[in-house]
Formats: C-alpha cells, sequence, structure tokens
C-alpha cells in the first residue's frame, strides 16, 4: 500500500487536514477508548504534525510537541493508526518517521512520551525507557518514557 506521508506545522495544516486529524483523534480516543477528556488542549498549535495518508483518507498520525510543551523535553503524543488500518506495520512507520523528525525539528536528543502502559514493549522497541511510577490519565494506565539519542 502506497502511503503519502505529509509534515506541517499547524498554520500549514489545511482545514481538511485539521479535520481529519481531529476526527481521527476522537473516533481513537474517545470512542474507541471510552475517555472523555480536553482532545483541543492548546498543544497543537505549537505542535508539528506528521500524517500517513492512503486515497485522501487519514490512516495514521502523531502530533511533534516542543520541549516545554508537555515536558521539559520534545515529546510525540496522539499516535494513531486508524483501527481499519492497524496490523499493516503502519505504526511502525509512524514511529520509525516521527522519532528522527522529532530530533531534527527540535534539535534535540531527548525524547519523552506519556505512552498507554499497553503500548510499553512497541515503545521500548524503539528504545524508549520507562520512567517513574505507572500513573492513571484519564481512565488508563500510563507510563512515561524517555529516548535519549
Amino acid at each position: 500500500m502506497e502511503l503519502a506521508w505529509v509534515y506541517k506545522s499547524f498554520d500549514e495544516l489545511t482545514t481538511t487536514e485539521l479535520y481529519a486529524i481531529l476526527q481521527s483523534r476522537s473516533e481513537v480516543f474517545v470512542v474507541e477508548q471510552n475517555c472523555v477528556y480536553p482532545d483541543v488542549d492548546g498543544k497543537d498549535l505549537k505542535s508539528f504534525h506528521l500524517m500517513a495518508w492512503h486515497d485522501n483518507i487519514l490512516v495514521a498520525y502523531a502530533r511533534l510537541v516542543p520541549p516545554g510543551i508537555s515536558f521539559k523535553e520534545a515529546s510525540i503524543g496522539r499516535v494513531i493508526t486508524s483501527p481499519v488500518y492497524r496490523g499493516l506495520g503502519i505504526g511502525i512507520t509512524l514511529l520509525e518517521k516521527s522519532i528522527p523528525q522529532t530530533l531534527a525539528t527540535f534539535t534535540t536528543n531527548k525524547i519523552r512520551i506519556g505512552a498507554q502502559l499497553y503500548l510499553k514493549k512497541f515503545y521500548e522497541s524503539f528504545g524508549f525507557v520507562a520512567q517513574g511510577e505507572e500513573f492513571l490519565e484519564d481512565g488508563i494506565l500510563h507510563v512515561e518514557m524517555i529516548l535519549e539519542k
């Protein structure tokens, strides 16, 4: 399957891209995971957005957040693979692209994430290391993880 990878700042997003991002995040985090939380949190405005498109359908997405917004370090968040496209390795490719893009965009060698606990091994496969205790966020167990390059 041929995917078109697009990387943009918030101001570069089209209204159609922004709508697809918000729709996808709502579908996965609010509906599928049954979380009521403030997805539109103000961080999008300062972040960069990595998207994978297939035939005008957003199939994967990650938000790359500058240092000092979510954590002291740069961060990757709102990581999504559309339910219809799971199991095809797209999430792996998304992280393989997100990590170097985050390091380069923010000229850093550290990325901190708040990972859902069930994805801990997935993130460890990219070199992230858990730090601190597990914590409950929006009804889902999470753990902070850091990657140092």
